[in-house]
């Protein structure tokens, strides 16, 4: 009865001698092979926009609410949207809202404009920023 283990050990050891790690060269090359990487569009933005919307609007001449409507936020100039009471860090702050001023704004709110108003911890992934901006880019 002993005997059974031993043998099973020594019959999976054998089994496994004469194995290559190289695949075979029929098999089919994975290393080689990049990760298809997934440009971010507006449709994917207006996904990610969900996460703002219980403060925030799109629409053209829609209402404020906790926070600004964003319309034609692109390109407008930092707190300026008319008939929002902005904190006084985000009129002091100044600038305009280009894609560099956004991403950095929306990588973490607290540290682009100390003082502001903006409960938002932010939005860590570089490729769901990039594609809220090209959402908010397209509302115009």
């Amino acid at each position: 009865m002993r005997l059974a283990p031993v043998l099973l050990a020594g019959a999976l050891a054998l089994a496994g001698c004469g194995k290559s790690d190289k695949p075979s060269a029929d098999a089919p090359d994975t290393a080689a092979a990049p990760e298809a990487v997934i440009e971010p569009t507006a449709a994917m933005g207006e996904q990610v926009f969900k996460r703002c919307v219980a403060c925030h609007t799109v629409d053209k001449g829609g209402a404020n609410g906790i926070g600004p409507n964003l319309h034609g936020i692109v390109g407008r100039a930092v707190a300026s949207h008319e008939g929002f009471n902005y904190s006084s860090a985000m009129k002091a702050h100044g600038g305009v809202w280009d894609d560099a001023a956004l991403d950095a704004y929306l990588t973490s709110p607290a540290k682009a404009i100390p003082g502001n108003r903006m409960t938002f911890f932010g939005i860590a992934d570089p490729a769901d920023r990039k594609a809220l901006i090209l959402y908010l880019d397209a509302q115009k």
